[in-house]
């Protein structure tokens, strides 16, 4: 079964839990994984299995990073909050460099996690 990784930053996690509701049906259907946090917030409010790993801050973007590099991930569904500043940026920099070399679609805002999302379903 193809995996979905699901991340996002503190002010964007109530967007990544409106998106996921409103694609519940289609993730349903994939593995996710998710850091700690924003798993935690999927998992209580749209029912869905969820693999969890660290926070972000406490190296959760870099596990997430390492299956990437290792092709255990198809797609990367981060919201990224542009005006704040993040003390891993250099892990989320890792993470999306690692998406871009080993060509794994990545989502850094909602409508373009809707479009990902919209090309799955039209492919169920």
């Amino acid at each position: 079964m193809k995996t979905i990784a699901l991340i996002a930053h503190d002010r964007k996690k109530e967007e990544m839990l409106s998106l996921v509701l409103e694609n519940r049906d289609v993730l349903s259907q994939y593995d996710l994984i998710a850091t700690a946090t924003t798993g935690k917030i999927i998992k209580e409010n749209a029912e869905l299995v969820i693999t969890t790993y660290l926070s972000g801050p406490l190296g959760g973007d870099q596990q997430i990073g390492s299956r990437v590099a290792c092709q255990k991930v198809d797609m990367v569904i981060f919201l990224r909050d542009p005006l704040a500043a993040q003390p891993h940026e250099p892990d989320i920099t890792a993470l999306l460099r690692l998406c871009d070399v080993h060509n794994i679609p990545v989502a850094t805002n909602a409508s373009t996690a809707k479009l990902l999302l919209q090309s799955l379903r039209a492919k169920a």
